[in-house]
């Protein structure tokens, strides 16, 4: 780009920035020198390519989506949070946003997360061991309870059975007299993220698609704040991909999604800014960097050129970022507090919206109130004693950080390629119906390419660490220490014994007859194509429990069994 067009867009990022919003703060360095609010090239100086780097607030977006960076609003701090019941968990969310936590988001236990009740046999042993534990409207009630929901965002991870979950936080805002159009928070429900790394499904992915399409709809009416779609991935990451795959992959992903609003007919400027997106941020300073900010410019440019989205909104990619938990290590634990501070600059540095910190011990145990602490304050002391929020995208025009934006951004429009290929074969029947690439991610699904492509790079990254090519302190560097044993937190298994009493309860206290017809209504709108998340809501009202809701649905579209590959 000439110095005239540099210049030109100089002068729109500092219209935009004197019309923004700024944080009452000192935007100055600790020895008192003030800092500019972004800085660029030299005045009349050409950078060729400097359209690929621009302006923050500006299409592609590489250096932020907003003109002011942090200095109009920091990241969210979203502490990822839940074990035991849903009393239980509620005294940590008040923990939280009594130390200054801006945001919550839900752990659930993995019967919850697999569509099971407590006292499903299935459920034995794991009741609110990895998280919470929810079976019905009236636990997701307990888990908010003195919690306004219409003053705070919530994030919940899940994806599988996250429809019917979804409709018990709606019915628990309901019962705190909250208009559910006032709410505002993310919803996981990527499911082509579960075929791909993390296998918590409950149905075929064409069942999943059909009740991700009806939420979508559901929300792009009537909760309009809500973002129905947080695309993950992270969990790809932590399954052991490169940080090209995890980009490509979950880019593609959220490419299968437009394509699934767009096939439901909706207009992609009204529900693409309802998108949005969880990365993990690894140890690799640097390359995270430089991943987040490629994530930007591909995602607006594909929404731009090849799904026609016209307004701003529709085209950013907004995304929460979660310290990578794979990196921490059981050995010298105390030292995953250096890496998870690193790992969190990485996101700040790349322009994250939130950010969950993970706690020292978590490769251990879910985390004591003590490491909870720690995690929460690392951030705090980010935001509030370094400096990093005084500059947009400080990193920008560095050559090396250009450099590896660049490379990222290359090496995942080959993978793009590959899953064009794939399209191209697409799946048994022809091209699926919803789009070109949701084609050849459910192709790449069954033929096992992401799986195998995942775990060619684990495997290549386990080779190095056993060579001793790959280090890390306290596993195969640096492994002498004075550190003993943590404290760690445990969960009773009388949480388990109690939770499934409750249930037993809450069943007695319901109408079955009522909790039947409204699961019968919902077979039907599932049978006749009508939007499901009515007569869902309906069926949780009347206290059907989540294992109701997903074994009604599992005996009307059948179950899921990976293809076997040797």
């Amino acid at each position: 780009m000439d110095a005239h067009g540099i210049e030109t867009g100089r002068q729109r990022w500092q219209a935009r920035y004197d019309a923004a919003r700024k944080r009452d703060a000192d935007f100055s360095t600790l020895s008192g020198d003030p800092v500019e609010p972004v800085y660029g090239p030299p005045p009349g100086v050409d950078i060729p390519g400097f359209d690929r780097i621009g302006w923050p607030g500006e299409y592609p977006f590489t250096r932020g989506l907003h003109a002011t960076g942090y200095r109009g609003r920091t990241w969210t701090i979203r502490q990822f949070a839940g074990f035991g019941n849903a009393e239980q968990t509620n005294e940590r969310y008040k923990m939280i946003l009594a130390a200054g936590g801006g945001g919550l988001s839900v752990a659930f236990d993995m019967p919850t997360l697999m569509g099971r009740d407590s006292d499903d046999p299935r459920s034995l042993g794991e009741v609110g061991h990895c998280g919470v534990a929810i079976d019905s409207a009236a636990d997701m009630e307990v888990l908010f309870k003195d919690i306004p929901l219409g003053d705070v965002t919530t994030s919940m991870t899940i994806s599988g059975p996250a429809v019917p979950v979804f409709c018990m936080y709606l019915v628990a805002a309901e019962r705190q007299g909250v208009d559910p159009a006032v709410l505002n928070g993310t919803l996981q429900t990527d499911i082509f993220k579960e075929y791909i790394a993390q296998k918590e499904w409950l149905f075929a992915p064409d069942p999943h698609l059909r009740l991700i399409g009806d939420l979508m709809e559901h929300c792009a009416t009537s909760i309009p704040a809500y973002k129905p779609l947080s695309v993950s991935g992270y969990h790809i990451r932590e399954a052991g991909a490169t940080a090209a795959q995890e980009l490509a992959y979950t880019l593609a992903d959220g490419f299968g999604y437009v394509e699934l609003g767009l096939s439901r007919g909706l207009d992609v400027n009204t529900f693409a800014p309802g998108l949005s997106f969880f990365f993990d941020a690894h140890l690799d300073f640097f390359e995270e960097i430089a991943k987040f900010r490629a994530a930007r410019r591909i995602w607006a440019r594909w929404m731009r050129d090849v799904y026609g989205a016209t307004s701003e909104k529709a085209q950013w990619l907004r995304f929460h970022t979660q310290t990578a938990g794979v990196s921490l290590t059981a050995q010298q634990p105390y030292n995953n507090v250096v890496r998870t501070a690193v790992e969190a600059l990485s996101a700040v540095l790349g322009g994250t919206n939130s950010l969950h910190t993970n706690a020292l011990d978590e490769t251990l145990a879910l985390p004591s109130e003590q490491a909870a602490e720690i995690a929460l304050r690392t951030q705090q002391v980010l935001m509030e004693e370094t400096g990093v929020a005084n500059v947009a995208d400080p990193l920008g025009g560095s050559w090396y950080v250009e450099a590896l934006t660049d490379r990222i951004e290359a090496d995942a429009e080959k993978i793009f390629d590959r899953i064009k290929e794939l399209a191209a074969r697409a799946v048994p029947g022809g091209e699926h119906p919803i789009g070109p690439m949701t084609s050849g991610i459910l192709r790449g699904i069954e033929d096992g390419y992401f799986t195998g492509e995942i775990a060619e790079s684990a495997f290549r990254y386990q080779r190095a660490l056993e060579k001793g090519e790959k280090g890390v302190v306290g596993v195969n560097r640096h492994t002498g220490s004075v550190t003993g044993d943590l404290e760690i937190l445990r969960v009773s298994h009388e949480v388990e014994r109690e939770q499934v009493r409750l249930l037993a309860d809450r069943r007695k206290g319901r109408d079955d007859q009522a909790v039947s017809a409204s699961l019968d209504a919902m077979l039907a709108a599932a049978r006749d194509g009508r939007n499901m998340i009515a007569p869902m809501l309906d069926a949780v009202r009347a206290e059907a429990t989540l294992g109701e809701i997903c074994d009604a649905l599992r005996a009307e579209w059948g179950t899921y069994t990976e293809p076997a590959r040797f």
